[in-house]
């Protein structure tokens, strides 16, 4: 895979994003631009509340725009039907949350066991699919244990094995350290950083912390529903 900008895999162009509350039309996006990489790290910072989760909603095909297109390797998801969409979130896309949206009753393994299982593959594959996942982002000690015996960076890493278990050539990260002190951020972001290189993933990271923004290749600030593109090494990102 290249991480040269040039090769897009996934891109949001002139995308639009309006809610109604009654009379109220609350205008979300206006117009944002932005493109991924194939193997390219990018991270995408604002201020809370104005519109990352929304965008990268559009962009994993979760909801639909009011306005503009959603490219994924040059095919536009509007095109596609429930059926398209779901097997595009499930083998193409990975998400990765603030809140780690793991299953309280069950163990690390079963919990990144789930994609795979949607997707109907053996269960003697699926889970040694999840054990090495699991392996691969340091948790191989740690299958057995329930979202309640696991740290906040524990969990977030079973998240992260959940999100890598179907091989998706994306990963869409909304504020993963957020619920994360300093330390267990930065492990979060160098993890990120690794399967980057190793597996050739695409990263759209949002964030609204600036030094953990600075680690990717290149950005985009959401200002006013619309995106500005941040270019260069990432000492101009923040």
């Amino acid at each position: 895979m290249s991480n040269d900008p040039a090769v897009v895999l996934l891109a949001g162009e002139e995308l639009e994003k309006e809610y109604r509350t009654g009379p109220e039309v609350v205008r979300v996006l206006r117009g944002a631009s932005v493109a991924i990489g194939a193997g390219e790290f990018v991270a995408l910072i604002g201020a809370s509340g104005v519109g990352k989760s929304t965008l990268l909603h559009l962009l994993g095909g979760l909801d639909r725009p009011s306005g503009g297109r959603v490219l994924f390797q040059g095919e536009d998801l509007a095109a596609w039907g429930e059926a398209g969409l779901a097997r595009y979130r499930r083998r193409d896309v990975g998400f990765v949350f603030q809140f780690y949206n793991l299953l309280s009753d069950m163990s690390a393994l079963e919990n990144a066991m789930i994609p795979a299982l949607i997707e109907r593959k053996p269960l003697v594959e699926v889970r040694e699919l999840a054990a090495a996942a699991l392996a691969e982002v340091g948790l191989g000690d740690r299958m057995t244990h329930r979202p309640g015996e696991l740290s906040g960076g524990e969990q977030q890493r079973v998240a992260i094995a959940r999100a890598l278990i179907n091989r998706p050539k994306v990963i869409l990260a909304d504020e993963p350290t957020g619920n994360l002190d300093p330390k267990t951020s930065e492990v979060i972001y160098d993890l990120f950083l690794r399967l980057q290189a190793e597996r050739g993933l695409a990263f759209l990271v949002a964030t609204h912390n600036p030094d953990l923004a600075r680690k990717a290749e290149r950005g985009y600030r959401l200002v006013e529903g619309r995106a500005r593109e941040i270019s260069g090494e990432a000492n101009s990102i923040g």
